[in-house]
Formats: C-alpha cells, sequence, structure tokens
C-alpha cells in the first residue's frame, strides 16, 4: 500500500471516530463538544478523502448515517417516511452550484422554491391519526428514533387533536425549540441553584426532550414548528405552500415567515433578507432552508444516502468579536493528547461571556500565527465552543510571544512525543491524572458504562483523593470512602453505587467503547463484540485478524493490538474481570433459527424490566420495535396497566402476548 493510501486510511479512521464521538455528544447527550462550523469542516474532510480513496468508503461510515443512535432510555419508534437530514453550506457559491445541479436535472422547468427560517432545535416527528396524536419521536438515526411522546404532550402550543377535517394519517415533521427568553430565564435558575447552565437554546431543548419526568419538561419553555411531512393518507398535496396552509389550517404551528423565488437571484435576495429578521423571531435561526415548492418536481430530483437533492440549509455566518490574549493554557485528554487553549480577556459573544477558545493543535496555531498578547478575532458559532478564526497583526507593537507545545506534560511533568507524521503532541505516562479523570469520565458516561452520578466533579474528588488510580477502582469504591466526599449523603451514595453494580451488567460492547482504545468507536466496538464471543478472544486477536473485521480495517486494529500488549491494562482487564464485569459476547440466534426474525412488535405497559432492554432483546432476535400498532404489528407485548396500545391491537386481531408467553417464544 502506497504511503499515501496509508496516511488517508490513518487519517480516514480519525476522522470517523472523532466524528462519531461527536454525533454521540450532539444527538445522545445534547452536549456538543465543538462548533456547528468545525463539525462541519470535520465532515467534509472526511467526504473529500472517501470520494479521493473509494476503496476506504464503507456503509457504516457517519458520512452515509443520519443523525445518532436512538437513546436505550426511551422505547424505539419506526418512522413511516425516513427522516433525512439536509446538506448544509456556509457559500453563497454552493448555494449557486446546487440550483444549476438541479437546472442540469431538470433543464426544460422552472423551480420554485420556499425559502425558509432554519430554527435551531430537535427534529421531530409526530403521527396524527383521524386527528389525534398517536406518538412522538425524535430523528435519531432517521429510520428509527425515540418515542418523546409523553414529554411532547407537555408543549402548550401543541394541539394534541387537530382543527377542522384533518386527514386520516398525518405524519408531520418539525422542530422542538427553547425560546431565547425562556432560556435565558432558566439558566439563570440554574445558575443561582449551583446548577450547571445549557450552552445554548438547542441543548436545553434536546436535555428538555430527554427527560424520563415529564413533568420536568412541562416546566421547561418549549415550542414547536412544523415544516414537513413523512407518510400522509386522505388528502392530495402538489406543494411546499399547499402544505403550510392545511398545516396552519390544522392548528400546526408553523415558521411565522417565509419567501419565494424562482431563480438564483431571487435564492439570495430571499437569504439575506431573512438574515435581516432572523433575531426576531422568538426561536434562534442559524440559516435559510431553500426547498423545491413542487413536490412533483422533488420527486425527479430524488435523495442521495444522506440528504433530499431539493433542499439545501445556508447556515449564517457566526457573530465575530474582538479581544486580547492573555495566555495559551495547555490542557490533557484521555489519551494523553496536549491541546492548547487560549485563555481571552473576558468578552461577550453571542449574548455570553466568553473567556477561553479552542486553538486544535500547534500547527494550528503556527498556520494563524496566533501569539500571546495579540488582538483576536473570536466567534462562537453554534454558541458552543468558541474559536479564534483571525489576528489583527496591524495592531502589534513587538511584545507578543510566540507560543510553543511544552516538551514535558504541565500536569505530571512526563515527556511528551509526537508521532511521526501526526499533529497530536502526547504525554506518554498512562498513570498522569489528567489523563485519568478524563479516562474514567468517558468510561462512565452515558454511551460508555452509564454510571450516572459519576461526572466530571465527583472524579475530581476521586482522584485528587486517591481513591481510583484506574477504571478498575470504581469497583472497588466503598460507602464509607463516598460518604467522607463533599456533597455525598447517604441517597446520594446509594445511588452512586447502584449505578456502579448495575454497569457490572453491560454488554461487552459498551465496555470496549468505554476502554477508550485510540480510534474506536461505538460501531467499532459493536462490530468486535459481534465477531468475537469474549474479550479474551478480542485480547488474543492478531492485527491481521482484527484488520479484516467490517468497521475496524488496518489503522483502528492495529490500535486495539497495541492497547492489549500493554501489560498495565491486561491488569487492568484482570481486576475489571475480578469485579464481575461481563466480558462475554450476548449469545445469538443462530442464522434462520429465530421464530421472531423479521416480526414487528409493539411494547405496552408495566413489564418486569426497561422497555429498551427488551426491545434490544426483540431486536437482538432479528424482530423490530415500533411505536404504534397497526396492520403490520406481527405481536403486542402487554404489561399491566396497558392502554390503547392493547385496545387498539384487540381492534385489529394482532396477536398479544404476555411476557412469560414472551419469554418461551424467544
Amino acid at each position: 500500500m502506497a504511503e499515501s493510501e496509508s496516511s488517508a486510511e490513518q487519517r480516514i479512521a480519525e476522522l470517523r471516530a472523532d466524528i462519531e464521538e461527536h454525533n454521540r455528544r450532539y444527538y445522545e447527550e445534547a452536549a456538543p463538544a465543538i462548533s456547528d462550523r468545525e463539525y462541519d469542516r470535520l465532515y467534509r474532510q472526511l467526504v473529500e478523502l472517501e470520494e479521493r480513496y473509494p476503496q476506504f468508503a464503507t456503509p457504516d461510515s457517519p458520512t452515509q448515517q443520519v443523525g445518532g443512535a436512538p437513546h436505550k432510555a426511551f422505547a424505539p419508534v419506526t418512522h413511516r417516511v425516513p427522516m433525512r437530514s439536509l446538506d448544509n453550506t456556509y457559500s453563497e457559491e454552493e448555494v449557486a452550484a446546487f440550483y444549476r445541479r438541479m437546472k442540469k436535472i431538470l433543464p426544460n422547468d422552472k423551480i420554485p422554491v420556499v425559502v425558509e427560517p432554519k430554527v435551531d432545535g430537535v427534529a421531530v416527528s409526530l403521527l396524527y391519526e383521524n386527528g389525534r396524536l398517536q406518538y412522538a419521536a425524535t430523528r435519531g438515526d432517521g429510520t428509527t428514533g425515540d418515542d418523546v411522546t409523553q414529554n411532547i404532550r407537555t408543549i402548550r402550543s401543541l394541539p394534541k387533536r387537530l382543527k377542522g377535517d384533518p386527514p386520516r394519517i398525518l405524519e408531520v415533521r418539525g422542530e422542538v425549540f427553547m425560546t431565547k427568553k425562556g432560556f435565558a430565564k432558566l439558566n439563570a435558575e440554574r445558575s443561582e441553584a449551583g446548577l450547571p447552565v445549557f450552552a445554548n437554546p438547542r441543548n436545553s431543548a434536546a436535555g428538555s426532550l430527554k427527560q424520563l419526568d415529564p413533568s420536568i419538561t412541562a416546566q421547561r419553555p418549549l415550542g414547536v414548528i412544523f415544516y414537513g411531512t413523512g407518510a400522509v393518507e386522505g388528502v392530495e398535496l402538489a406543494h411546499q405552500l399547499e402544505l403550510i396552509a392545511l398545516l396552519k389550517k390544522l392548528g400546526l404551528p408553523c415558521n411565522e415567515r417565509w419567501w419565494t423565488a424562482d431563480s438564483l437571484e431571487g435564492i439570495l435576495r430571499a437569504i439575506h433578507e431573512l438574515e435581516k429578521v432572523r433575531h426576531d423571531f422568538v426561536y434562534e435561526t442559524d440559516g435559510a432552508v431553500v426547498k423545491v415548492d413542487s413536490f412533483a418536481q422533488r420527486e425527479s430530483l430524488g435523495v442521495t444516502a444522506k440528504a433530499p437533492r431539493w433542499a439545501m440549509a445556508f447556515k449564517y455566518e457566526a457573530e465575530r468579536v474582538e479581544t486580547r490574549l492573555l495566555d495559551i493554557l495547555v490542557q490533557v485528554g484521555r489519551t494523553g493528547v496536549l491541546t492548547p487553549v487560549a485563555a481571552l480577556e473576558p468578552v461577550v459573544v453571542s449574548g455570553s461571556t466568553v473567556g477561553r477558545a479552542t486553538l486544535h493543535n500547534e500547527e494550528e496555531i503556527a498556520r494563524k500565527d496566533i501569539r500571546i498578547g495579540d488582538t483576536v478575532v473570536v466567534e462562537k458559532a453554534g454558541e458552543v465552543i468558541p474559536a479564534i478564526v483571525s489576528v489583527r497583526t496591524d495592531l502589534r507593537d513587538g511584545s507578543e510571544k510566540s507560543f510553543r507545545m511544552p516538551t514535558k506534560c504541565p500536569v505530571c511533568g512526563s515527556k511528551v512525543v509526537k508521532d511521526e507524521g501526526q499533529v497530536a503532541v502526547r504525554c506518554v505516562n498512562a498513570r498522569c491524572p489528567a489523563q485519568l479523570k478524563r479516562r474514567i469520565e468517558h468510561f462512565a458516561s452515558r454511551g460508555a458504562m452509564d454510571i450516572e452520578g459519576l461526572g466530571e466533579a465527583m472524579v475530581e474528588q476521586l482522584v485528587s483523593r486517591g481513591l481510583v488510580r484506574e477504571v478498575s477502582d470504581i469497583y472497588r469504591l466503598t460507602s464509607e470512602e463516598l460518604r467522607a466526599l463533599e456533597r455525598m449523603g447517604e441517597k446520594s451514595v446509594a445511588n452512586l453505587l447502584g449505578a456502579i453494580a448495575r454497569s457490572k451488567q453491560q454488554p461487552l460492547w459498551r465496555l470496549l467503547f468505554a476502554l477508550g482504545v485510540l480510534h474506536v468507536g461505538v460501531s467499532a466496538a459493536r462490530a468486535l463484540a459481534d465477531h468475537f464471543p469474549d474479550l479474551d478472544a478480542v485480547m488474543a486477536a492478531t492485527p491481521e485478524q482484527l484488520q479484516r473485521i467490517p468497521d475496524v480495517g488496518e489503522v483502528v486494529g492495529n490500535s486495539i493490538a497495541q492497547f492489549f500488549r500493554e501489560p498495565h491494562n491486561r491488569e487492568m482487564i484482570e481486576k475489571l474481570r475480578a469485579a464481575g464485569l461481563r466480558l462475554t459476547s450476548e449469545p445469538k440466534p443462530a442464522a434462520g433459527d429465530s421464530k421472531i426474525k423479521g416480526t414487528i412488535w409493539v411494547i405496552t405497559g408495566a413489564l418486569s424490566q426497561p422497555r429498551e432492554e427488551i426491545a434490544e432483546e426483540i431486536i437482538r432476535h432479528g424482530g423490530k420495535v415500533s411505536g404504534s400498532v397497526s396492520k403490520k404489528t406481527n405481536f403486542v407485548l402487554a404489561g399491566e396497566e396497558a392502554g390503547s396500545k392493547l385496545a387498539k391491537a384487540k381492534q385489529l386481531g394482532v396477536q398479544i402476548l404476555s411476557e412469560d408467553e414472551f419469554r418461551r417464544l424467544i
């Protein structure tokens, strides 16, 4: 393999792992770590590399997927029509290219479009049958989302029953948002209560929608805007403008303003007009959505694997301000990577005070010629983590100082290394306290071992007091040790110990992801757990054996083999084994052996274990889980106090099983 191909494969693996982690933070935790602009930059890098080196492109790449995986705490819902995301751009030239592509496909047609505000919220899909709300779901991975019906019902502006003469079936798509005033008030209340504040209205809306207790969601100032449909039966619609009129007639909230155009000049004019008024809306608007008005033309234009060819989102540039760079600090991550961070003279950007900004790496600092003491231009794209975009070199007076990455770790004093061909500088001390804290936080995170209560503040205490020196020490903590920590009463101690105990039963793929092996994301962890019978087999595998597994490849395979060659990592695994963690893969039915393969299930009522766990069991045996009962449903698993879904199943003659009957069947 040529050197350029080897480098490309490694960079593709790095980008996929990074993007997968950012997707998890964004979609599952509503806690993004980078701005939308920075995410889009990484995503485009991956697209370009996969196009240049198609031999490394795979169906599981983030470029071929929509959104994030459904969350285990909510029952899954299969969308009747897939929810696709939109291609987006910050460039008017790309808007022009988008319009030219449509004209090339439809050379003899005039192509009228509708330009709507892009609401910065959480995409949802609601199903109304005969005017009554049946369920609501998040986008999830585009095919299956989370059932958030009870939380959606708490939104006051949402009709639970449509007005007038509604169609028999209406799967309507929209965006749940938090009002700007409500967001400011909520953050003020959280700050006064000593709680962490939300990064932006989009995050707060996502967090509110994913509350397990709907009464908490009901207290949040949420709204919803609808702009599209999935499945529709009982009404014929030919244009977007007809759809908007119908939604308004039915009492569904829609965008306050929209523009029409039938030329590129008209589209750009509408985008500019929207930018002038977008701050007047009650919700955050981060761009404009351009969509073809005619549904027939949309059909002709078609879709890609991820996005429609008949729509595009244009994002406005983030607000930029100038301030002074006081210093450049260096942070150490869980894999030992040293990351420079700018300490700024505090400045207000996008409505909040900023004192820190990301600098990514030493090469980025050199490329932008950033020096300590400079006047810098800062943007807070998406109101997440601010970044320095440029330097006012014309304002230098000669006192500015260049930055050099330290040769020793700023936390533990160990030497740092920079691998050939890499930009990352790493601390090689695996027991570095900074790495340890980040590794434990990752290990306990929701997407990994899901140990609730083991967040940043708790990890800080455990590490600083020497109670946890590696992740296996988590399972040796005692109630006496925890009671001695700050803000840890009897209930908090019991809750944390309970969460730690429950984490021992997490499936093997979660443990593989939680270990923090370089380049191993959720997809690779699942592929390993599917391929090998247990962790011992993973550890014994050669790099060549690992590389042949889908979603692994050469770079990730070498990283896995290297991780398990380290004696201290093997020692840690043995301690986890002794603690009682699950190190074996979940048994899978033999091909063709499952009695429920290809069947569709609905779960309702109170059962002996959480619905999401039962849903995972059904999926593992080849079945699918839906949030509503229809003629296509094969089985309804009904527990105690089953309600309308059970009644619907009886009405349609769908087979109903008790939990005992379900167990016997599988």
